[in-house]
């Protein structure tokens, strides 16, 4: 096993954090660390930023300092919801990174983000970044630049990239895939007892570490008028029949 840093990458409200706790969780069981270790004893709180050490881009600015303990330091996680760069293509050709993807029907994470913004206007202390997202069609507008990045990840043939769908009805294999994928070693011990507690539907999975709000399938069906819908098709329709989710 070759140290490498892995990037847990996602759309918004598409189940990042919540892969990413996955990812973290196997990674430390096979012996890599914490990223808020590596955060805190590199000094990189300007570049990993909020719970889960998101990297916010992946520019040479951002990507240099924070690839560089893996000099010193086992493989750990880190997260970021933005496209590909050059430079991170460079670094993921080499093998020095892993990264993966997850992706959600978009009308799901837009009506997602809708909601978090409504849940801001009741509660203006929470910090979220979708604090000023009023409107439907604003979420709609905030979701839509997401859909090159993730047409980007999807197409890189280095990038595991899983339906958040997928990661809900078929769990159990999505991390086994997860585990081969990294070239992670538990020395034999069966990697799903690691990330029990992550698995949708048991009774010890909280908000804490899934990121879930509602976390079901096809709810903008109920949610979205004609017109929402129609400007969805407009925005998302090729990515929706692209991914098979046209017509759900």
């Amino acid at each position: 096993m070759n140290k490498k840093m892995i990037l847990s990458v996602g759309m918004p409200r598409a189940g990042t954090g919540w892969f990413h706790n996955i990812a973290q969780t196997l990674v430390i069981a096979a012996g890599g660390v914490n990223a808020g270790e590596i955060r805190k004893n590199y000094h990189l709180n300007r570049f990993l930023t909020e719970v889960n050490c998101n990297i916010g881009t992946i520019s040479a600015y951002r990507l240099l300092p924070v690839i560089f303990p893996l000099l010193f330091e086992p493989q750990y996680v880190i997260k970021l919801h933005a496209g590909r760069k050059p430079l991170a293509d460079m670094l993921i050709s080499a093998g020095l990174i892993k990264p993966t993807f997850i992706y959600r029907d978009p009308r799901d994470a837009a009506l997602s983000i809708y909601e978090y913004g409504q849940a801001a206007i009741s509660n203006p202390t929470a910090s979220t970044v979708f604090a000023g997202i009023r409107t439907v069609e604003e979420a709609i507008d905030f979701i839509t630049p997401y859909i090159d990045f993730a047409r980007g990840w999807i197409q890189s043939a280095d990038t595991l990239s899983i339906r958040y769908e997928t990661l809900l009805t078929d769990f159990d294999q999505v991390v086994l895939n997860l585990v081969e994928f990294l070239d992670i070693s538990l020395d034999g011990e069966d990697p799903l007892v690691y990330v029990e507690h992550l698995k949708p539907g048991n009774n010890s999975t909280s908000k804490k570490f899934t990121h879930f709000m509602k976390g079901k399938v096809g709810r903008h069906k109920d949610y979205f008028s004609n017109e929402q819908l129609a400007l969805c098709n407009k925005r998302f329709g090729d990515f929706l029949e692209e991914q098979g989710y046209h017509g759900k």
